[in-house]
């Protein structure tokens, strides 16, 4: 069983290694069995990719070649962005009551 992340997807984070460190985007989708996370415009990669089919090419398939899109990146390169101050930070949980959710560390502001 995968330990489930902290980081959530449409969360925005700065990546702190890598080709890409420094820069900021949005998350489109996380894999938690894998701790991989997915971030907009970030750590993009080539592949090569075969058109779907030549008949619904005009109804809406995909057209074939060489095409640009996000690759993975390991949950341990990117920092959530405190929502007040727009810095990195690490985020902890806080419960009230039956309720609980996600704080920034640095600020102690709720997230979401």
């Amino acid at each position: 069983m995968a330990k489930s992340m902290r980081i959530r997807k449409d969360d925005h984070v700065v990546v702190t290694s890598g080709k890409d460190r420094g820069k900021t985007g949005r998350v489109l989708r996380t894999e938690p069995k894998r701790r991989r996370v997915f971030v907009e415009g970030l750590n993009i990669v080539k592949r090569a990719q075969r058109p779907t089919s030549v008949k619904d090419s005009q109804k809406g398939g995909e057209a074939g070649g060489i095409i640009e899109k996000e690759g993975p990146i390991h949950v341990s390169n990117v920092m959530l962005l405190d929502p007040q101050d727009n810095k990195p930070t690490r985020i902890g949980t806080r419960r009230d009551g039956a309720k609980r959710e996600r704080v920034a560390k640095r600020t102690g502001t709720a997230i979401d």
